[in-house]
Formats: C-alpha cells, structure tokens, sequence
C-alpha cells in the first residue's frame, strides 16, 4: 500500500482544518487552505500525494476543485469529505475524480489510511431511507446539480432562497430506521 507522505487539506472551516493538520503534521507534509484558488495553487508547486477536500467551500463547490485539482496533478489521491452526502454528490465526486467520499465527522488518520488503502466505507444498502432523508438528499442533489448556485436551487425547489439555506444548515438526518 502507497504511503501518503504530503496532504492537501481544503476546507472553509478553520477548526477543521487546524485539527486535520495537528493530527497529520508529525508524520506528513501537511498543506492547508480555505481558499480554492490557493488550493490550485499548492497542488501546482508541491505535488502533495493526497487531497482532502470538503464539498462545500464558501460559495465554491469541492466537486469542481477535485476536477481541477485532478487536471493539475493526475497523481494525487483525493478524498472528499461532506456532512451532506448523497449518492448522487458522491457519484459525482467519483466521476470528478475522487477515490474516497467520506461523511463527516471522521479523523483525518482515518481518511488518509481510506486513500493509502484505497477503500471508502459501504454504505448499509438494506436499512430504507426516511422520508426526511430522502428530502434531505433531493434538496442535496438539486444544489449539485446547480453547481452550488443557492438561488437557482431554490426556484428549482420552489422555495426561498433563506428556506433553502436554513435547511443546508441542517445535520443530515439518520439514512433508515
């Protein structure tokens, strides 16, 4: 199993990405940002063996930075990480280029072991969803499918646009009782 020796960590949480560096920093080279374009950047100049990204950064969407930050390294591991996965955003985080989509909260020792490993964690295919998650996860996916545009979602919905964001402030609900 490739070691990972240097990671990219992009995510708009500060804490988030303070706590990841702390955990990894002993062992790796460790480069953090809360900015997309300083994330193209860093890959660009250190060539990390791994990236960790968040779906949601601001206003950017993780899923676009993955493919770009796969056109600007094809080398790179990269795992995405979400409170708001579905399976259609891990899909497409697949199709962008990601090896691992992980739902947070998880420990960045856990996401790198996922990337030297290779694996993502399955998913329990036989609990059926609530009906709270599947709303939850079509609200989700009408955002993908905007590319992260809140008030183009919203029409789409057909609720307003401060509706929208109240319930993306949401946990996810469980999957299935």
């Amino acid at each position: 199993m490739p070691r990972v020796r240097s990671v990219l960590i992009v995510d708009d949480d500060k804490r988030v990405l303070h706590s990841c560096e702390r955990s990894l920093k002993s062992e790796r080279d460790v480069y953090v940002t809360t900015e997309p374009a300083r994330a193209r950047t860093l890959i660009r100049s250190y060539k990390p063996d791994a990236a960790i990204v968040d779906l949601r950064i601001g206003e950017e969407s993780g899923i676009e930075l993955i493919h770009d930050l796969r056109e600007l390294h094809p080398g790179v591991k990269i795992a995405l990480l979400s409170g708001y996965l579905s399976v259609t955003v891990t899909m497409a985080a697949v199709k962008a280029g990601a090896e691992v989509v992980l739902s947070k909260p998880v420990g960045a020792r856990e996401i790198v072991r996922h990337l030297e490993e290779g694996t993502t964690p399955e998913p329990d295919i036989h609990e059926t969803p609530t009906l709270e998650r599947v709303e939850w996860e079509h609200i989700n996916r009408v955002v993908a499918d905007t590319g992260g545009n809140l008030s183009e979602a919203a029409r789409r919905l057909g609720i307003y646009r401060q509706t929208l964001q109240r319930r993306l402030q949401r946990k996810p609900p469980k999957a299935g009782r």
